[in-house]
């Protein structure tokens, strides 16, 4: 028998990960060889997999394979060992930058067509809508999520708290939700009783049948849901919120995932830009309509195409009107008058609402200024949880991250599982009629009726990842002695269904001793609180959404961040998937290092993945150095957190790239003085010796660099030769890895 290939797969992803990457990648690949791990990489980013489906149109040099595909099948073998970096979930106007950059460059590809008509039209588009949204965490995610503050992180940020802002009774901040005409209210769901191909049928008010999607295959016992949100309630309800934040002078914003749930939540956003300007779209969305304009992009965008409209400085000034008729609008960068509205995909709820909760409840200002606000969540299926933590917060007051306790998570996400919006069975309904879910038989297995404009949509979750999902969380559950709540509700349709074959899978389980319940998410959400801060942990186990938005509201409260995760994904066929964190706040970051050379990236959530992946790999391929290089990695990251060398948040301490040399020699000193393998200790003591003797030397190269531009060539593809000069500016330190 072949013995099992020693190769870790680490993953070329996007913006702050990425330049990292160019940092981090050649100590991990030189570390790895003396184990005899090979560490190979696959370009997933939004770039590479642009250029990857016009393979036609580039040259030899420019062609990247299909590299997403190729880890997808990969991912379905007992041999992978993945690590994800964050990639970037491209919203539109993000795809059509990245567009533009790449032709700049040279790459011949075509503009992404609005309004396809053409034949050949409809292909491109068909092409890049492949390429945006949540288009990678579907295709790699092949099992269910583990998620949790890794011990050494939980107790640096107790012993070393983050701040967090103070919360009065008399705060204003709220959520608003719809409750009704939504996405929750209008759910629908069904299990499959035998495998079938369903199809999504549009019958108009005449008959007339218009097929949405066909071939929609399922499996026995599969779950599926069925829902839409009627966009007239909606108008209404923007419309009520936006009044409702002017009369309790709040500020407006409003929270959606416009990337993930890449079809309903960008056209929401765009029913929100509307209903904030009224005057200017009665007045000119005609015209704005015709030049290719569409609100779904956001006010940003909008106010870059209108000079060359012939009625561009009425429009201009229409807005600036609304602006100020309207209630004072959350920033995302009042310095630059960038508006919660301007860009689809600078307010994301899993990272803006946590964010807004630690800060007292406060988004910043028009005037420069922090203040309450009115978080606008349309769709009441989650709203609840951030209302529940608010209602806490302004109860109780601030967390304590010193005393509190945590929330780890197992998200249940395997082939796809709830990836609402992110797939191709969501849709603007274009006439009134129903929308049905047919079975291959001809049967309608669930229908709803509908209006123009309506968002309805549908997705699908397995019996198998289920099944692997509730066992997940009883070995969690068992492993940490903690009590493990799944997040179900059951007046929701989806989660009924759910809630029977969890009580029923639950049965083929030893859960004698353990506390395993069901609770509502808000219900649920109170309780994980209320042993919050008593220091106690509850696992929060719960669906795929969830999972992301409690995978950043909990560790920003606890831990300052989402980035310092252990995300360790265990495929169901045997392999690894290790994510390193969430990468909201990576744009900034690579603003910064392009203007200062400096990236306050912290890598810390790539050194949990790596040990968990070396170890994982240890035991698949009998390999003793891998074990050695994961036992020694993690020893090294806890001598990291203690000494505190994570980036600094400014110029003139280290950055990403000095957190990497000491991750690197705090590592090469744990190998050095290990028992377990001679010859791996005797390689990295000369190693270990040199890098300790030059550390004023090395840090002192490092940071020299601070404080004038970088050019790295290009955002979302950035130059390899300029990228590797700026993020490995010490000669000292390339040379000894050389050497090595």
């Amino acid at each position: 028998m072949a013995a099992t290939p020693a190769k870790i797969i680490y993953t070329h992803t996007d913006e702050a990960p990425l330049l990292a990457t160019y940092s981090f990648l050649p100590i991990i690949s030189a570390y790895a060889a003396k184990a005899g791990v090979d560490v190979e990489t696959r370009d997933i980013s939004l770039a590479g997999r642009i250029i990857s489906q016009f393979p036609e149109r580039m040259t030899d040099e420019q062609k990247v394979a299909d590299h997403l595909a190729e880890l997808g099948e990969l991912a379905t073998k007992p041999e992978a060992n993945i690590i994800k970096l964050p990639n970037v979930s491209a919203s539109i106007p993000q795809l059509k930058a990245a567009i533009k950059e790449l032709q700049g460059q040279g790459y011949d590809l075509p503009d992404y067509p609005e309004n396809p008509q053409t034949d050949e039209e409809k292909a491109v588009r068909a092409a890049y809508d492949k390429t945006k949204g949540s288009a990678v965490n579907p295709v790699l995610r092949e099992g269910n999520s583990d998620r949790r503050a890794p011990a050494a992180v939980k107790g640096y940020a107790k012993q070393y708290p983050h701040r967090m802002g103070a919360w009065t009774s008399e705060s204003k901040t709220n959520v608003a939700t719809m409750g009704k005409d939504d996405f929750r209210s209008n759910e629908k769901s069904v299990i499959v009783e035998a495998d079938d191909t369903l199809s999504i049928v549009h019958v108009g008010a005449d008959g007339t049948e218009t097929v949405l999607k066909d071939a929609v295959k399922v499996l026995a016992g599969e779950v599926v849901d069925g829902t839409f949100m009627n966009v007239a309630a909606l108008r209404r309800f923007l419309t009520e919120q936006i009044a409702r934040a002017k009369a309790e002078d709040v500020l407006f914003s409003v929270h959606l995932k416009a990337t993930m749930m890449k079809v309903s939540d960008p056209i929401i956003f765009g029913h929100a830009v509307q209903a904030f300007f009224p005057t200017l779209f009665e007045q000119y969305g005609e015209q704005l309509a015709a030049a290719g304009i569409s609100p779904n992009d956001g006010l940003g965008a909008l106010m870059s195409s209108v000079a060359d409209l012939p009625d561009g400085d009425a429009i201009a000034a229409s807005v600036k009107q609304g602006l100020a008729d309207g209630p004072r609008m959350a920033m995302v960068d009042d310095r630059k008058g960038i508006t919660n509205l301007h860009v689809p995909s600078d307010v994301i709820i899993d990272a803006s609402m946590p964010a807004m909760i630690r800060t007292s409840g406060h988004m910043w200002g028009p005037d420069g200024n922090e203040d309450d606000c009115l978080a606008v969540i349309p769709d009441s299926s989650y709203a609840g949880v951030y209302q529940t933590v608010i209602d806490d917060c302004r109860a109780h007051g601030a967390f304590d991250p010193a005393t509190m306790g945590s929330v780890p998570n197992v998200g249940l996400m395997a082939k796809a599982a709830e990836e609402y919006g992110s797939h191709d069975k969501t849709f603007e309904v274009p006439a009134a009629g129903r929308v049905e879910v047919r079975s291959g038989a001809g049967d309608v297995l669930m229908a709803h009726d509908v209006e123009p404009g309506d968002i309805w949509r549908a997705c699908q979750t397995k019996d198998a990842p289920i099944r692997d999902w509730v066992k997940l969380a009883v070995t969690r559950a068992r492993a940490s002695q903690t009590p493990a709540i799944f997040w179900l509700d059951e007046t929701r349709a989806h989660d009924a269904n759910l809630i029977g074959l969890v009580t029923e899978y639950l049965k083929e389980h030893d859960t004698d001793g353990l506390t395993i319940e069901i609770m509502a998410p808000a219900e649920a959400c109170a309780y994980s609180l209320e042993r919050i801060r008593k220091g106690e942990d509850t696992i929060s186990v719960t669906g795929n959404v969830l999972r992301d938005y409690n995978t950043d509201l909990f560790p920003i409260l606890e831990v300052g961040t989402s980035a310092k995760m252990l995300s360790i994904v265990p495929l169901m066929n045997g392999g690894g998937l290790f994510e390193t964190g969430a990468g909201g706040s990576a744009p900034k970051h690579v603003q910064q290092l392009v203007n200062e050379n400096y990236l306050r990236w912290d890598s810390l959530g790539e050194f949990f993945a790596l040990a968990a992946s070396f170890e994982h790999l240890a035991g698949y391929a009998d390999n003793k150095g891998a074990q050695v290089l994961a036992d020694t990695l993690d020893a090294a990251t806890a001598t990291f957190l203690l000494e505190d060398k994570s980036p600094t948040r400014k110029i003139g301490g280290i950055d990403n790239r000095g957190s990497h040399f000491y991750l690197a020699m705090y590592w090469a000193q744990e190998i050095a003085k290990q028992t377990e393998d001679a010859d791996l200790a005797a390689v990295f003591k000369p190693f270990a010796e040199k890098l300790t003797a030059a550390e004023d030397t090395i840090v002192g190269e490092l940071n020299a660099v601070q404080g004038s531009p970088a050019d790295i060539g290009g955002y979302y593809r950035p130059d390899d030769a300029k990228s590797d000069a700026v993020m490995r500016p010490s000669a000292t330190l390339n040379e000894a890895l050389a050497a090595l």
